[in-house]
């Protein structure tokens, strides 16, 4: 008979980390290339700015300095990680993934290290991976990091799309813990709604007409607002259920930071009571996809809104339509 391996009975995070890109621009910036207003963004998206990254912040550099931050919260050494979960559609090279060189320069000791492609949802989803490993005994301490650099596949005249998405980084130390951490996660996907945020084109049909511009993201947002606004509230409920509580019990909602108003309908449908601190870190950095929830909840505990020991829910979601929520204990 086959032995296996014991893990730990619970797992938690230990400590988060942060990077926000440099270079910051206002809705003014975007405006005349769109045909809109400030007014008329803020209204839509609840954004007022966001940060994009200058050459030298690439996901690379960006990952290393949010994993730093989160380990030293965490009071782990680099190599006692065992494994990089990095979330991200914006790394470039198809092959190999970035994950293990952030590994190397973080001074890991060989550990596994792979990129996962859940779009927006990515970094909820590597959460539930990292706890799964820690249980299941692959992993002692895992490090799971959303980073994203969108303005490298921005349209900067879609309407759309334009004054949305941003660049940056944010990360996790996940570990053992001997009381539950992280409740269970609550995934999915809805491949019948592929089209509704995508790349434009095929990296194929790129290269075949001999374009030098890389293919950029597209969504119909109307369609993507509706969806989001009433299925995720369902799923956000059944994370709250299935981790055995109920919405009096939360502290903290810290949903994926794409648009103010989905964020709200989310909140009223759930029925979360107005003490419930929510993150709202999209006016401020726009919408990072994979990164938003991390940079989001290391905000709330930056400026006092989110405590040691809060009970938190996460939940994202974005192109797949991917989507992933889970109920966490903070550090």
């Amino acid at each position: 008979m086959l032995s296996t391996s014991t893990g730990a009975a619970h797992a938690a995070i230990l400590g988060v980390g942060a990077y926000r890109p440099s270079i910051v621009v206002p809705n003014s910036e975007l405006v005349e290339a769109i045909d809109s207003s400030d007014e008329w963004i803020q209204q839509r998206s609840g954004i007022k700015q966001r940060r994009f990254a200058t050459p030298e912040e690439s996901v690379q550099m960006m990952s290393v300095a949010c994993a730093r931050e989160a380990l030293e919260a965490a009071g782990i050494e680099a190599g006692q990680v065992d494994a990089v979960i990095v979330a991200t559609v914006s790394h470039m090279m198809q092959t190999p993934a970035v994950a293990p060189l952030i590994a190397t320069e973080l001074g890991c000791d060989h550990p596994v290290a792979f990129d996962i492609s859940a779009a927006c949802a990515g970094f909820c989803h590597g959460v539930g991976l990292a706890s799964d490993m820690i249980r299941a005994g692959s992993a002692r301490y895992a490090l799971v990091i959303g980073v994203e650099r969108l303005s490298d596949i921005l349209d900067r005249n879609d309407r759309g799309t334009a004054f949305i998405f941003a660049d940056g980084a944010g990360a996790v130390v996940i570990g053992p813990s001997e009381t539950p951490g992280i409740g269970p996660v609550v995934w999915g996907s809805d491949g019948e709604q592929y089209d509704l945020i995508r790349q434009r084109e095929d990296w194929r049909d790129v290269v075949a007409v001999g374009s030098t511009t890389m293919p950029p993201l597209t969504m119909q947002g109307s369609s993507v607002f509706r969806w989001a606004s009433f299925t995720m509230a369902k799923v956000g409920t059944q994370a709250i259920e299935r981790a055995g509580i109920t919405p009096d019990d939360l502290d903290v909602f810290v949903p994926h930071q794409a648009n103010m108003r989905i964020t709200d309908a989310m909140a009223r449908s759930m029925k979360l009571p107005e003490r419930v601190k929510i993150a709202r870190d999209v006016a401020e950095q726009g919408n990072t996809s994979a990164a938003s929830v991390p940079l989001a909840l290391h905000r709330m505990i930056q400026e006092g809104d989110a405590v040691s020991g809060d009970l938190a829910l996460l939940i994202a979601f974005g192109a797949g339509l991917a989507y992933a929520a889970q109920v966490v204990v903070l550090p």
